[in-house]
């Protein structure tokens, strides 16, 4: 359990690099140190071997995936194959990702409600605005609301419900 956490923790922060970098949002210091203190060390190497192409931080991307690889390498241990663990490994990866879109735009919904000037509502916003700009041209608004993030949400879901039907988890 604590190597699952330990493993979520540093996946998702190598993931919101990837993301941050891939969208070109500039975060705040304070975000950019932790991000960057934290994955350092597993990045810079990994740059030697697989260099950025097309603008994106592949070397993040992969290093998040051998995170949950190793993670659920204890796997092994009772005595699964290795074609099992590796897609348990990719099923947790895409879980990590759609649930790190959900949990932006959760924290995109609590600051428009608590403090929408507070200090990382614009990173937050400008992480999450890629998945809901296509989605704010189609879903209109209704007395002044906006229900695209809602929307955006339960997508999210359904997409991981098939997900886990289609790795045979659901």
């Amino acid at each position: 359990m604590i190597v699952d956490a330990i493993a979520t923790v540093l996946g998702g922060v190598l993931l919101l690099r990837f993301w941050m970098q891939a969208i070109r949002v500039r975060p705040p210091a304070s975000v950019a140190q932790f991000t960057f203190t934290l994955s350092d060390w597993l990045v810079r190497p990994l740059r030697r071997l697989v260099p950025g192409v097309g603008g994106y931080d592949w070397a993040s991307l992969i290093g998040a995936f051998l995170v949950v690889f190793l993670a659920s390498s204890v796997l092994f241990l009772s005595g699964l194959s290795g074609t099992t663990v590796f897609l348990m490994a990719l099923y947790r990866f895409l879980s990590w990702i759609l649930y790190g879109f959900m949990a932006l735009l959760v924290v995109e919904a609590i600051f428009s409600w608590v403090n929408p000037h507070a200090p990382l509502a614009p990173l937050v916003r400008a992480l999450n605005d890629p998945l809901l700009r296509p989605l704010r041209k189609v879903v209109p608004l209704l007395g002044g609301l906006d229900l695209s993030m809602l929307v955006a949400l339960i997508l999210l879901q359904i997409a991981h419900l098939l997900l886990g039907m289609a790795f045979g988890f659901r």
